[in-house]
């Protein structure tokens, strides 16, 4: 996936909030745009090992992660700091547009 202009980026963060009043809700957004266009699964690399994306999830305190997994162990990490492939999976647009709503 070629890098999203900020007016490309700032267009799907409009997509993901418009109907939000808070912050809390304008997550939310961002988390139903990840579930309903994220490809997963998809293997990533997660501290030099590989790993699988099984699906993401909204938590109260942490905010958006992805569960991680590799044989029998799964891991949390933040959306915000998940390493994605190259190519990216379908749909990884919408992590880069709430990587640049958070920062």
């Amino acid at each position: 996936m070629h890098q999203l202009s900020d007016t490309q980026l700032e267009a799907l963060i409009e997509d993901a909030t418009v109907d939000a009043y808070d912050e809390d809700e304008q997550l939310t957004g961002f988390y139903t745009m990840l579930v309903d266009h994220l490809a997963i699964p998809f293997e990533t690399t997660v501290l030099g090992t590989s790993a699988t994306v099984d699906s993401v999830d909204l938590t109260p305190g942490s905010g958006i992660i992805a569960w991680c997994s590799r044989g029998p162990h799964r891991q949390a990490i933040a959306i915000l700091d998940l390493p994605l492939p190259t190519p990216a999976p379908d749909g990884a647009e919408w992590i880069h547009a709430y990587r640049h709503w958070a920062a």
